[in-house]
């Protein structure tokens, strides 16, 4: 299977573009990674505050225990202690929270920073090239036809797919040249389907 063109100049183009191409997914996947790392140490407060108020609520409940414990007073001044340890709870709660939706999108965002790069790049890049690597097996294929009958095969693929300019070039009606069996107009039609894809004879 053939990767790259025959002539310098259109090969040299061909390992740009995939050069190109594959920076783009790097640099992407590169990007996303870091944000990746950015988010996760954004998550790094909601833990502090997780812990921050599972440590209140366990000491305010063992301070309401210790007050509860004195005669008389005991019930009623251990109340405030267990609201404060209600107020603990809630931290840990939003605490817990906060790190759950940095880690969501900690996965999400990074994921959407590479993709979508990465899937204009493959729109935009790979058609052409897969289509490219195609066409030049066809005529490779082609090239194993006994006696003119390659020539007279890329000379019909050229009158499909050269501009109208270069067909005239070659003869003034190189359909009929080509139909007619003009072997000479057949072999330079030939020469222009090859040279559209950078092919040497």
């Amino acid at each position: 299977m053939r990767i790259y063109a025959d002539r310098p100049a259109r090969r040299l183009l061909q390992i740009g573009a995939d050069a190109a191409a594959l920076v783009w997914i790097a640099a992407w996947v590169w990007a996303a990674v870091l944000l990746r790392d950015a988010l996760v140490r954004l998550a790094g407060p909601g833990a502090l505050l997780a812990d921050a108020g599972t440590g209140l609520s366990g000491n305010m409940a063992d301070a309401a225990e210790r007050v509860r414990e004195l005669p008389l007073v005991g019930d009623g001044l251990s109340a405030p202690f267990g609201s404060v340890g209600d107020a603990g709870e809630t931290l840990t709660d939003a605490g817990r929270r906060f790190e759950e939706a940095v880690g969501d999108a900690a996965v999400a965002l990074p994921l959407l920073t590479a993709l979508l790069p990465i899937l204009v790049a493959l729109t935009v890049w790979l058609p052409p090239r897969a289509r490219w690597i195609r066409q030049a097996a066809d005529v490779r294929r082609a090239r194993g036809l006994d006696g003119g009958a390659a020539d007279r095969l890329l000379a019909l693929r050229a009158l499909a797919n050269a501009p109208v300019g270069r067909l005239a070039q070659v003869h003034p009606d190189p359909a009929g040249a080509w139909h007619g069996g003009d072997a000479q107009a057949t072999t330079r039609l030939a020469g222009l389907e090859l040279d559209r894809l950078g092919l040497r004879r």
